[in-house]
């Protein structure tokens, strides 16, 4: 069990920290894979400075999976393709979406771990017939297939509250070799942090905010708790958004300022907490926060819209659109904060990007 392993230059990567933004799916208006925007995407990712996407995540739309859609294979072999023939010097991590009862789980890893893909980001939602118990044996099998990247998602997009003994025992599962934690609570966040400080695995597990309301925060906090009357230490090294799908030039911009903090022990600059009010702001607007997040994913759409990245904000969900006055919402913090966006960053390289040579 948990004997699948990843490339060491991918591991370490994964431990110091990087930027990993979750892929949106390009469509044309008849609803169907655009495969020349989604290959730009990629691109644009890639291009940014992006440590590695992630891709059949929520982001991307969970109906990618529907028999009659059946996109599922596409996106991830189209993203592999687009990372392999970017021939990088560096390392960048492919994470896959993975999904459903464990005989799909099973599925997608097997797809993933065959297009080269280095870890599953396995999600329990839409699973509340299923114990923790249940979904902790769930983990291991999946495990054996891929690494496992865990994922703590909010309840208001289909997850559910885990106990602290469940995180006990999932930090203990050999496969898994990192978590986004993705509550948008910090008293859940802190269960996570927590159980992975008094496990035996403690620094085999690499920590992601997937918290989009407080990824400064995040990324500035050292997590410190006493284990058997030892101080024990752990940062939320990098990042795994939805928000980062956007303006994700000047997001590898704000982490790699984080970190350079981060690593020289410096004391915060009050104007890096005042960015942080602005960047939950805008995750406000870009989210739908005021409409329980109803158009997350057609606000990310509208901003890649604007820049010309995507051709329209249709999903594959007709009713699923941007909610009444999120519009506004977005062009006020495109106003407010010109300084969070790389509008002009996506203008010089968006043909190149579209044309694809």
């Amino acid at each position: 069990m948990g004997s699948v392993q990843i490339n060491p230059k991918t591991r370490k990567l994964l431990h110091e920290g990087t930027v990993i933004p979750a892929h949106p799916l390009a469509l044309n208006e008849w609803r169907e894979l655009d495969e020349r925007r989604q290959r730009a995407l990629t691109r644009y990712y890639i291009a940014s400075g992006a440590g590695g996407i992630a891709i059949g995540v929520h982001t991307t739309q969970f109906e990618i999976r529907d028999s009659k859609i059946n996109l599922f294979e596409d996106v991830l072999r189209l993203a592999a393709e687009e990372v392999n023939e970017a021939n990088l010097s560096r390392p960048f991590i492919k994470v896959a979406g993975i999904c459903g009862p464990t005989k799909q789980a099973l599925k997608e890893a097997a797809l993933a771990a065959s297009l080269g893909y280095d870890l599953g980001l396995l999600s329990m939602g839409g699973l509340e017939h299923l114990s923790e118990e249940d979904l902790l044996k769930r983990t291991e099998s999946v495990a054996e297939v891929i690494p496992v990247f865990g994922f703590y998602l909010q309840p208001s997009v289909g997850g559910r509250v885990f106990s602290y003994d469940f995180w006990q025992k999932f930090v203990e599962i050999p496969g898994v070799m990192a978590i986004k934690i993705a509550p948008f609570n910090r008293y859940q966040t802190i269960d996570v942090v927590r159980a992975v400080c008094h496990s035996s695995r403690r620094d085999e597990i690499a920590l992601y905010t997937g918290n989009d309301d407080n990824i400064v925060i995040d990324l500035l906090t050292t997590y410190r708790f006493q284990v058997n009357g030892k101080t024990v230490e752990k940062q939320i090294v990098g990042g795994l958004l939805g928000h980062w799908a956007v303006w994700t030039k000047k997001a590898v911009e704000l982490f790699q300022e984080i970190k350079n903090i981060r690593n020289a022990h410096k004391q915060i600059p009050a104007a890096l907490l005042q960015r942080a009010v602005e960047i939950t702001d805008a995750n406000a607007a870009l989210f739908d926060a005021a409409n329980q997040f109803k158009g997350c994913i057609a606000g990310i759409h509208e901003v890649l819209r604007r820049q010309g990245l995507l051709e329209g904000i249709w999903c594959l969900n007709p009713k699923e659109t941007l909610s009444p006055g999120q519009k506004e919402e977005i062009e006020r913090i495109y106003r407010e904060y010109p300084h969070l966006h790389d509008d002009d960053f996506v203008r010089k390289n968006l043909d190149h990007w579209l044309a694809g040579s």
